[in-house]
């Protein structure tokens, strides 16, 4: 890297070290932070460790250089991001907003981070490929980490694909690829909850990352001091139809749904949308000692059974669904 004298800055490596100090990004008002924070507090894969959930903007970089400096994390989070609301359709009339949060924003925390030789690891996106003639649909053939984006169609996995290239060169960032995200609830950011309430949906194969046992994976990840890109899902593929139907079985006997094609979806969004499937051979091979993934089918069965218990708990189910679920 070279600084505005026009001499090489040498780029510091982070250390693998335990995790002792963590700085969550999105911590406060973002799921999947909110949720990383959540597994650290109750202990199970954060032993010892003290959670911190940043107050500052990551388009601020001085905030985020004085939080850093304030807080001094062993590792960083980072989950803060813009998918737009209610959903990446947004993102194509915010072009600026999203590439300030996105890109600035992430490289912001990166950065700051490599200059501090602090490990940050990046919730990134999956949603960054489509199927082509190398990887057929129906194949088994993934992308891997070291495939270059082939998706552009929606402004947000465009800005995502130039980010993660630009990631590639800070060595103390882990970046991993999440795809269309799955918790044992019905959160309204949760893969299930978005496609149910739906009136149609698309019936395609893809890779998809089941959070409850994934985000415990990403911090042993972070424990062990890996860096670089992964591929983040489960292994294999799930259709859009076999995660209804394990709805279906779980949740709603009476729920219905009708599919339409990826050229009937175009006419309704502004933005495309991606499917793909990722390789995880990396990311098994690399998993830490003790911590188990799933194959997809067997990861969203076990999900939906827990969901089932938890909307149990809050009195929806039986037969007290809300009615944004419901089908007339």
């Amino acid at each position: 890297m070279e600084d505005q004298n026009g001499s090489n800055k040498k780029q510091k490596m982070t250390e693998a070290k335990p995790m002792t100090r963590a700085l969550i990004f999105g911590g406060k008002t973002g799921w999947i932070g909110g949720l990383l924070a959540d597994i650290l507090k109750e202990n199970k894969d954060g032993k010892g460790v003290e959670v911190f959930l940043a107050d500052s903007r990551i388009e601020d970089r001085g905030a985020v250089e004085k939080e850093l400096d304030t807080v001094k994390p062993s590792h960083v989070l980072m989950s803060a991001g813009i998918t737009g609301r209610p959903n990446i359709d947004w993102c194509e009339d915010n072009k600026a907003a999203t590439v300030r949060v996105n890109v600035i924003g992430t490289l912001n925390v990166a950065d700051t981070c490599n200059e501090r030789g602090i490990h940050c690891t990046i919730y990134a996106t999956g949603c960054i490929f489509k199927y082509d003639d190398a990887h057929p649909l129906g194949s088994g053939k993934g992308f891997v980490e070291e495939d270059k984006p082939n998706f552009d169609e929606s402004w947000y996995s465009e800005t995502k694909g130039y980010m993660e290239q630009m990631l590639k060169c800070y060595p103390n960032c882990l970046t991993l690829r999440v795809r269309m995200p799955i918790s044992d609830d019905l959160f309204h950011r949760n893969f299930v909850t978005k496609i149910a309430k739906y009136d149609r949906i698309v019936n395609i194969p893809n890779s998809m990352t089941v959070l409850t046992e994934m985000l415990p994976a990403s911090l042993g990840m972070a424990n062990k001091g890996l860096t670089g890109v992964y591929n983040f899902t489960n292994p294999g593929v799930i259709s859009h139809n076999q995660v209804m139907d394990l709805y279906t079985k779980y949740i709603d006997p009476t729920y219905t749904y009708k599919n339409f094609t990826v050229e009937e979806q175009a006419k309704v969004i502004k933005a495309g949308r991606s499917n793909n499937e990722l390789d995880t051979t990396k990311l098994m091979a690399d998993m830490p000692d003790g911590i188990v993934i799933n194959d997809i089918l067997t990861a969203c069965d076990l999900c939906f059974q827990r969901m089932k218990v938890n909307l149990e708990k809050i009195g929806w189910l039986p037969d007290n669904m809300p009615a944004e679920f419901k089908r007339n």
